[in-house]
C-alpha cells in the first residue's frame, strides 16, 4: 500500500457535500497531464491563481480568524476566508453558476464529512443560504443561516490523508433549487479558522455531483475518484511540511489508478466535459 503524506499545518475543507476547492481538486487530478480541470469554473480559477491552491485544497484559512464573522470577513470573500491565508483562493469567490454541484434532498439528514488533514479540537458551524438565493449573486453573511453546530466531532480514516475526515449528521432545512453550504471551523486551541463553500442543489439527489454540461457522477463514483486521488497523490509526494509548502505539483503519477478512470471515462465518452 502506498504511504500516506504526513500531516500539514493546513487542515481541512468539506468533502461531503464537496467544497469548491475539493471538487475542483478531484477534477484537476483527473486531468493531471494537462494541469487544467475541465469544469469551466474550476478551469477559470486555475487560470487566475494557478494550481497551487488546489494542491492545498484543505488550506482555506485565516491564522487570526478567532471565530469572527460579520464585519471581519467581507461579503463576497467568504469562500476564500477573507483572502488572508497563505494561498490565493480569491478566485473561488467567483459568482458563477457552473461550479461543481452536489445534488441533495430537501429536509434530509446527511452525514457531513470534513477533511481532518490535521487534527485539532474546535467547533464547526454549518450555514446554508436562505431560500431564494441564486448562484448568480455574490455570497454575503446576510444570505446565510446557521443550521448546525458541533464541537469535536468523531473522525475516521488517517489524519493527514485525503480520505481522512470528521463526520457528523446534519439535518437539512426545507429548500428547493440552488443553495450554498458554508462551513466555518473554529479551532479552540488557537486563533486559526478554516472556511469552505459547497455548491448544492435540492432536487431529490443523494450526493451525486454534476461537473458540467449536465454530466453527473453518482456518489459512489465520486467516492471512487476521491480514493483514487488519494492513491495518486500518495505515490507522487512524500510530505507536506507546513502552510508555506504545497504538495509537489510537477509530480504526476505515470499510471492512472483504476478508480480515477471513472472520471476519465466521463470525459472521454459521451459525457465529455469539454463539449
Amino acid at each position: 500500500m502506498a504511504s500516506l503524506p504526513s500531516p500539514a499545518s493546513a487542515h481541512g475543507a468539506t468533502m461531503m457535500p464537496g467544497s469548491r476547492t475539493y471538487l475542483c481538486y478531484l477534477d484537476l487530478q483527473r486531468n493531471s497531464s494537462t494541469q487544467m480541470p475541465t469544469n469551466p469554473a474550476c478551469a477559470n480559477a486555475v487560470r487566475q491563481s494557478g494550481t497551487t491552491p488546489l494542491y492545498n485544497w484543505f488550506a482555506v484559512l485565516d491564522s487570526n480568524g478567532g471565530g469572527r464573522t460579520t464585519g471581519y470577513i467581507a461579503d463576497g470573500t467568504l469562500c476564500s476566508g477573507g483572502n488572508r491565508g497563505p494561498f490565493n483562493f480569491s478566485s473561488y469567490n467567483a459568482t458563477r453558476t457552473d461550479w461543481p454541484v452536489t445534488h441533495l434532498t430537501s429536509g434530509a439528514n446527511i452525514e457531513l464529512r470534513h477533511s481532518n488533514w490535521a487534527h485539532h479540537p474546535g467547533r464547526f458551524d454549518v450555514y446554508i443560504t436562505r431560500q431564494g438565493w441564486s448562484p448568480s449573486q455574490s455570497l454575503g453573511w446576510g444570505d446565510l443561516e446557521r443550521i448546525s453546530s458541533v464541537t469535536n466531532p468523531p473522525q475516521r480514516g488517517n489524519v493527514g490523508s485525503e480520505a481522512g475526515h470528521y463526520y457528523w449528521n446534519v439535518q437539512l432545512p426545507s429548500r428547493s433549487g440552488s443553495a450554498l453550504m458554508f462551513v466555518h471551523w473554529i479551532r479552540s486551541d488557537s486563533q486559526e479558522n478554516f472556511y469552505s463553500c459547497s455548491d448544492i442543489v435540492f432536487d431529490g439527489g443523494n450526493g451525486q455531483v454534476t461537473y458540467g454540461n449536465g454530466q453527473t457522477l453518482s456518489a459512489e463514483e465520486v467516492a471512487e475518484a476521491a480514493d483514487a486521488a488519494t492513491n495518486a497523490t500518495s505515490s507522487a509526494q512524500s510530505s507536506h511540511a507546513g502552510h508555506g509548502e504545497q504538495a509537489t505539483e510537477a509530480s504526476s503519477p505515470t499510471s492512472v489508478p483504476l478508480a480515477l478512470r471513472v472520471l476519465q471515462r466521463a470525459r472521454d465518452a459521451s459525457f465529455d466535459l469539454m463539449r
